[in-house]
């Protein structure tokens, strides 16, 4: 007789412990199904051991310009494996705490993969599961293009398994992913060539982030190789080449780590079964409150292809369970207006419309901008710049769009995102007064329009 549950998370990263929470708040029966670490790609190949390889760059950085201010050290060495195995102890414990969390909370954890045998029963290592509802947050996989000897190169989950530094790293791909390894690679010290395909970096962002982001990584001292469309990778000499399709070549790589995007983890679930058909990409189609065709199965995080982030499965996985389990049968996620942050050097952040995005939308659009470098860099022999845009619409200016750029976004983004929810015109933010010193005192007194 399979065992029976009120839920069963599929999944354990962010979006599947959030749901699983919630229904236990609602004294539910709940299991979560999970193959590897709790805690998804976010705790264990992703936003947690990146953000600790992003601080250890940014104190690189700190080191060299120390010199300027009267502090006289030396980057002298770095240790790889000091940083690795400090970072990895950090993930330890946060795998150790999600372990304790659901064993206090009665949540069971079935360890393996699953696949469905019909609308209501799971099947994991031979044995089955049935369940009133279910979650699938199965999150994604890195992407390795078919190409001749792209198994040469590693993926993005790859490199937090790096025990040794590449001193020369091909880093393939112009998004998140790729812009961040690229940043903190090179401040730890090796030489990094950044291999775009197309014109630019971040096309997806508006122009000035992608512009600035990429003045400062050249700045940093990255390689940018544009419209370089990869044919193939050679293994010369314990080495990696990179051959482009117009015959240009980038050799003698150490490593090469495939940054072109992750598609849904949705192709062993066996979604037929269950009656689910899966987009070509991989990808879950849901409503607007998670609910996949069939019902009393739902989707939540990077597999519906709405915004995939951390904070955004999250919330959707609590939203759900509020409204399955709970009395707001209403509940749901507002995907409109969600800020995110690339942890570059210096960091960049959006929330809202890009400008062209909101030309499109509205018939009056008015931007206001602002570049310059920071107080942070006054006796440093350089300095990385900051950026900023408002992008208002109507007659009113109300703000639907902020772009940033430099030291400390990452921080000041969140608070300003309050507004842009809120619904604040640019007149709002004129009649704040400003905090000086500080870069965010920028965004508060912009007067001349673009």
């Amino acid at each position: 007789m399979p065992s029976h549950y009120d839920l069963i998370a599929i999944g354990g990263g962010s979006g599947g412990l959030a749901v699983a929470k919630k229904a236990v708040e609602f004294g539910k029966k709940v299991a979560i199904i999970e193959g590897h670490k709790l805690g998804g790609t976010c705790v264990n190949v992703g936003c947690v051991p990146k953000k600790v390889m992003w601080y250890a760059a940014s104190i690189a950085h700190a080191v060299s310009d120390a010199s300027g201010f009267g502090i006289q050290v030396q980057n002298q060495a770095f240790d790889w494996e000091t940083l690795i195995e400090g970072r990895d102890r950090y993930i330890s414990m946060i795998n150790a705490s999600w372990n304790r969390t659901i064993d206090n909370q009665g949540i069971d954890k079935i360890d393996g993969f699953a696949h469905f045998i019909n609308s209501s029963t799971i099947e994991v290592n031979g044995d089955q599961y049935t369940a009133d509802h279910i979650v699938i947050a199965t999150g994604g996989q890195p992407i390795i293009p078919d190409l001749p000897g792209a198994e040469l190169g590693i993926t993005s989950d790859d490199f937090f398994e790096l025990h040794t530094q590449p001193q020369k790293v091909a880093v393939i791909g112009g998004g998140y992913i790729g812009v961040e390894l690229a940043g903190v690679m090179q401040a730890l010290g090796s030489q990094v060539e950044l291999i775009l395909q197309s014109s630019t970096a971040l096309r997806a962002f508006d122009p000035l982030i992608s512009e600035t982001v990429m003045e400062n990584l050249k700045k940093q001292g990255v390689t940018i190789h544009t419209e370089f469309k990869i044919s193939r990778l050679i293994e010369e000499q314990n080495s990696i080449t990179l051959c482009a399709e117009d015959e240009r070549t980038i050799d003698a790589c150490e490593s090469a780590i495939w940054a072109i995007g992750r598609r849904a983890n949705t192709e062993q679930l066996n979604l037929s079964a269950a009656g689910i058909k899966a987009l070509p990409n991989g990808n879950i189609s849901v409503d607007e409150y998670e609910n996949t065709s069939i019902n009393g199965i739902y989707a939540i995080g990077d597999i519906t292809g709405k915004a995939a982030l951390t904070p955004v499965a999250i919330a959707a996985g609590r939203k759900l369970g509020e409204r399955v389990f709970g009395k707001n049968k209403t509940s749901k996620l507002d995907y409109k207006n969600i800020p995110t942050v690339m942890f570059a050097h210096p960091p960049a952040g959006t929330v809202g419309l890009t400008e062209s995005e909101a030309r499109k939308k509205y018939d009056k659009v008015t931007t206001y901008t602002t570049r310059f470098t920071p107080m942070r860099y006054a006796l440093a022999e350089h300095g990385f710049k900051t950026a900023m845009k408002l992008v208002c619409s109507g007659d009113n200016e109300q703000v639907v769009g902020i772009h940033l750029v430099g030291d400390g976004v990452d921080e000041m983004l969140q608070g300003f995102s309050v507004a842009v929810k809120a619904g604040l015109t640019k007149q709002d933010f004129d009649d704040t007064v400003a905090i000086h010193p500080t870069s965010s005192e920028e965004l508060v007194t912009l007067k001349v329009a673009d």
